[in-house]
């Protein structure tokens, strides 16, 4: 059973284009990681939030991702884009609903 996981990134104006940039390699390791099942991203009409749905095969393998990207330094990077706090949720799926 896959779990969902939705990050919420209020990206500074002037720094959206680059923010997809850099989000556009990063995102290949994120859907190489193990348990990863699907990486979906979302531009908010008429603002500079964005919004990652990601499909993982647990919250245990999607904690193990987090934990290397905070090793690598992603998180630190995120930082120059972001004009707010990211928000993170996370979704079990609700059967015969």
């Amino acid at each position: 059973m896959s779990v969902l996981v939705n990050l919420s990134f209020p990206i500074k104006q002037e720094k959206l284009d680059s923010f997809f940039s850099m989000m556009s390699e990063a995102l290949k390791d994120t859907r190489a990681f193990d348990g990863c099942i699907s990486v979906k991203t979302y531009h908010e009409e008429g603002s500079s939030n964005v919004l990652l749905v990601e499909e993982w095969e647990s919250f245990e393998k999607q904690e193990a991702y987090l934990n290397w990207r905070v090793e690598t330094g992603l998180l630190d990077v995120l930082a120059e884009y972001l004009s707010g706090e990211l928000e993170a949720k996370k979704y079990l799926p609700k059967e015969n609903v």
